[in-house]
């Protein structure tokens, strides 16, 4: 904790002017290497007028393909995923440290953030009301795609002595492809996962949601904190070490309680504003049939609509992306398929549910009233759709954002320690320097603006899911084996219920 209260004690004491002027040295520095990394991970080649991301394609194929593969487990497994999350199939003695519950829970809470509210409307501004539809699509193919990854996650985990588990792509890339006799290039492709991760969890999965939530909360102080991120940052920072010093189980007691009430706190004020425009309903709904298939003022027409939604549901639900691997590997179970089905939820949740309900507030709002978010995007035009209805609207719709941030920021940091860990080791003095690094990166997101080094976790991020689909699509004939294996023992009565 003394390095910690360190940590803060130079932010405090740190001027703005001297905040500035860090942002203008890391900005110059890091700025072409931002540029070069995003050029090449976010390449796009233009298809009928419309512009096509590579690594969006790459991550779209492998939903289809894997869809395909597991025989559309992601519709007759939903049942028995619900039953897993009911703890119906749960045995106490399987190795593991937390609940199928508390796992699905962390993982969602990595996966619902700041894009949930304003990153659709970006999809809605840009690829309009058909956006919505290709991104329902899009949630619906990435559960296959978790579900591959989260079974390769538990199957490939470490168990450590002291009961603790790692798991996630680093461990099976390396492991699945020594397997196949290509011990080196599993040892590379483990070691780069791990790096992106690590990477990742410090930009988008910290900085860049401490930054928002400091942002949503001055907005609706009405700019009473302005110069005081430094001290939101330090009580952000402290809420966050309390949580994560605990490692996964501590994150995980947090997560089962937190993610359910935001997401049922943000979803009753998004269904009241849709209710107050009920009248506009059946309309909003057609234009995102119409407009899928249309594409009407979008460029590249109904395919530019389907890039734009495929687009924005592979950045909300992280599907490909391999990080909720590393959650759910944590789980008590003996069975790697179990958690696997589980996952599929996490997809429905996070982006056919709660995705398309902010794209119905947005939707129906502009029906009933054109116009109304005048020039704003992003979160700013979701709020001023929950203010066109009551006035207060957008103070909880700040405080759910808050909630998706911080729930984010807390499991990502675990995404982040066991990049970490995973190439530095598992001491507990190893891991517990990154934690108060995590922390000191928690404080800093509400005091500078580090746009280069964001861009660049971002690529990062959408890189590594290169070698994590390469790996899904090497080792799914053993998912494939797995599943059959285990349905078929479950209809068979070999595997029982417990409840």
């Amino acid at each position: 904790m003394a390095g910690l209260a360190l940590a803060m004690a130079f932010i405090m004491a740190a001027p703005d002017a001297a905040f500035a002027s860090f942002d203008e040295a890391i900005n110059s520095a890091t700025a072409p290497i931002a540029s070069a990394i995003g050029a090449i991970v976010f390449f796009k080649i233009p298809v009928f007028g419309a512009q096509l991301p590579l690594v969006v394609l790459w991550l779209v194929v492998g939903a289809v393909f894997f869809t395909i593969r597991m025989g559309f487990v992601n519709i007759w497994g939903f049942k028995h995923a619900i039953e897993l999350v009911r703890g119906d199939y749960a045995n106490p003695k399987d190795a593991g440290e937390v609940s199928h519950f508390q796992a699905l829970a962390t993982a969602v809470s990595g996966t619902v953030g700041i894009g949930n509210i304003g990153g659709v409307a970006v999809a809605v501004t840009v690829g309009g009301p058909g956006a919505t539809f290709w991104l329902i699509m899009a949630g619906f193919l990435g559960m296959s795609t978790k579900f591959v990854e989260c079974t390769l996650g538990v199957k490939y985990r470490n168990e450590n002595p002291d009961g603790s588990v790692s798991g996630g792509p680093m461990y099976y890339l390396r492991k699945g492809f020594a397997e196949r006799g290509m011990d080196g290039f599993g040892k590379f492709m483990g070691a780069f996962y791990a790096i992106g991760i690590f990477i990742g969890a410090m930009g988008i999965g910290n900085m860049f949601q401490s930054n928002q939530a400091y942002v949503q909360l001055n907005n609706v102080a009405g700019g009473a904190l302005d110069g005081l991120g430094w001290l939101v940052g330090i009580i952000m920072a402290g809420i966050v070490y309390l949580v994560i010093v605990g490692g996964i189980k501590s994150i995980a007691r947090v997560t089962e309680k937190i993610v359910p009430f935001m997401a049922i706190f943000y979803m009753v004020f998004a269904l009241i504003v849709i209710a107050m425009n009920g009248s506009a309903i059946p309309e909003a709904i057609g234009n995102i049939f119409t407009g899928a298939m249309t594409g009407e003022g979008v460029a590249g027409g109904a395919l530019g609509a389907l890039i734009i939604g495929f687009q924005r549901a592979v950045f909300s639900n992280e599907a490909g992306i391999g990080s909720a691997s590393i959650a759910h590997s944590a789980v008590r179970t003996n069975e790697p398929v179990t958690e696997g089905v589980v996952s599929l939820l996490e997809p429905f949740i996070d982006t056919i549910v709660i995705c398309t309900i902010t794209a119905l507030v947005i939707g129906t709002t502009a029906v009933a009233h054109p116009g109304f978010a005048g020039d704003a995007t992003g979160i700013a035009m979701t709020s001023a759709a929950f203010e066109t209805q009551i006035s207060w609207f957008p103070i909880p719709l700040a405080l759910a954002g808050m909630l998706f941030a911080f729930s984010t920021m807390i499991s990502w940091s675990y995404y982040g320690l066991k990049g970490w860990s995973y190439l530095f080791g598992e001491a507990p003095k190893l891991q517990l320097i990154y934690k108060l690094l995590f922390c000191f990166f928690v404080a800093l997101g509400c005091t500078v603006q580090l746009g280069p080094i964001l861009d660049i976790s971002d690529a990062l991020v959408f890189l590594i899911c290169v070698p994590n689909i390469l790996g899904l699509y090497i080792l799914s004939p053993i998912v494939k084996k797995e599943l059959d294996s285990y349905f078929a023992r479950v209809k068979s009565g070999e595997i029982q219920k417990f409840k």
